[in-house]
């Protein structure tokens, strides 16, 4: 086991095929990316620890925060490498790959998040990187960072904090007092109409809640009692929804809207088997076999060592839950806030570590096959393992600068080299791509040039406008 502290920023530290931490000495990154093609971008650096050669297919997707350069949704591949980046002014969460109307498309919340409650809205891009939609929240809400999920009926799962008058003495505060109440909305993402919508203080007491209700700076605040952080739809058309402050997963009635059973917190309507209680969780899915997966993050207070993405059996007849499997971070990371868990089609698992800026890929038994992290004091509230093809609808970027051709394509995933031409087309040179950037040597006596990515097969699937080689 490695110490975290003593990690530096490395390039790729465990070649394909090879486990642990490797015994090459890699290139030290720099804790900020930067491109001579593109001098606007400024991601932050990834850091591949662990690479072995059975990964699940795709990309890692994740929105880096905090203590970035810059904020946005980003795309990078199994040796670190940035696919595509997207700074943005405002904050980005749930970066991810879903369906709308039968194509993939990427999806995130966007919008400006204080103290763990954003106010926002939801971004879906098509493969040309293209924005197609952008849903609100109904009813005067805002939309939340917390969710954002679609659903094969064409619509979205979307959370919202509102604060409301309400009697707080039950948990130690004012009579008349707030309460930050949580809603889901259920919206129509073609019309932007509400199908659906509940709240958590009608159906949940507040002193189910674990959160300790404090003055700040002499004042009461609102009563986060639920903090809603997740929704999932049943098969039978229910909600699932996690309540990090209550430690409890939700069944909702889809037609009334009536809590049907808890899972965990103070009122379980099942009995918790041995290593089943989760505590400030976050993320709770079903899965296809009937499962559930949760991340335990396990702290803020914290209440355990080290975080756990777990997979639980519900039985319902029985009204118990026992533990199938908890994968844990090679660090044993402990999340304070924030975090993930993605069940992968071929079985593998999937972690993003929150509040600590790693994310790691498990096989089914366990064993870590791809550990990597992104910088000390950043974060990102989910990260996910997916395939993608993306069709920048850009050309690809190229500059010139003393006898070389810098070139790039934000976002293209089927480059495979680049070839420099001059003005009238003519082949000057031609390199690989390994890395977002590729770097090409320009003859002598050249007045100018253009830049032309090719596929694994040779075929030109852009051309860079042509640039002239004067200093």
């Amino acid at each position: 086991m490695r110490a975290r502290s003593a990690l530096p920023l490395l390039a790729v530290a465990a070649l394909a095929g090879c486990g642990g931490h490797g015994a090459d000495s890699p290139k030290p990154l720099p804790r900020f990316l930067s491109f001579h093609s593109r001098p606007d971008l400024h991601p932050p650096s990834v850091t591949v620890v662990t690479k072995k050669a059975d990964l699940a297919p795709g990309y890692v997707f994740f929105a880096p925060k905090k203590d970035v350069r810059q904020r946005g949704p980003m795309i990078a591949d199994n040796d670190g490498h940035v696919i595509w980046f997207d700074p943005l002014k405002q904050g980005a969460t749930d970066f991810r790959v879903q369906e709308y109307q039968g194509k993939p498309v990427l999806t995130w919340w966007q919008g400006r998040s204080i103290v763990g409650n954003g106010r926002g809205y939801y971004i879906v891009m098509n493969d040309r990187y293209h924005v197609i939609k952008t849903v609100h929240s109904a009813h005067g809400l805002s939309g939340d960072e917390h969710e954002f999920q679609l659903t094969p009926q064409g619509t979205a799962l979307i959370t919202s904090f509102d604060p409301i008058p309400g009697d707080a003495s039950a948990v130690g505060g004012p009579k008349h007092g707030t309460i930050l109440d949580c809603f889901f909305q259920e919206i129509d993402v073609a019309t932007g109409r509400l199908v659906f919508q509940w709240n958590a203080f009608t159906h949940v007491p507040i002193t189910d809640s674990y959160w300790q209700l404090m003055k700040v700076k002499g004042k009461w605040p609102p009563y986060d009692f639920f903090h809603i952080n997740s929704i999932d739809q049943e098969p039978n058309g229910n909600f699932l929804v996690s309540a990090r402050n209550t430690h409890a997963l939700y069944e909702i009635d889809h037609k009334t809207g009536k809590v049907l059973w808890v899972l965990g917190g103070k009122k379980s309507s099942f009995q918790m088997g041995s290593a089943t209680q989760f505590n400030w969780q976050h993320d709770a899915r079903r899965l296809a076999n009937g499962d559930l997966s949760v991340f335990d993050d396990g702290a803020f207070p914290k209440v355990e060592d080290h975080s756990r993405a777990l997979i639980l059996r519900q039985d319902m007849a029985a009204k118990k839950v026992t533990l199938v499997k908890a994968y844990v971070s090679p660090d044993k990371l402990l999340s304070r806030f924030e975090g993930s868990m993605q069940v992968l089609p071929n079985g593998h698992v999937f972690v993003g570590w929150g509040s600590e800026p790693y994310f790691t890929e498990f096989a089914k038994n366990g064993s870590t096959v791809f550990d990597a992290r992104f910088g000390k004091d950043m974060d990102t509230y989910r990260a996910f393992r997916f395939p993608w093809v993306g069709h920048p609808a850009a050309k690809p970027d190229l500059v010139v600068d003393k006898g070389k051709a810098y070139v790039s394509w934000n976002g293209a995933t089927q480059v495979a080299s680049w070839r420099l031409v001059d003005g009238s087309g003519k082949k000057l040179a031609d390199a690989k791509k390994h890395d977002f950037e590729t770097t090409l040597s320009v003859p002598k006596g050249t007045s100018s040039v253009a830049a032309e990515a090719l596929d694994a097969s040779g075929t030109v699937l852009g051309r860079s406008k042509t640039v002239s080689t004067a200093s």
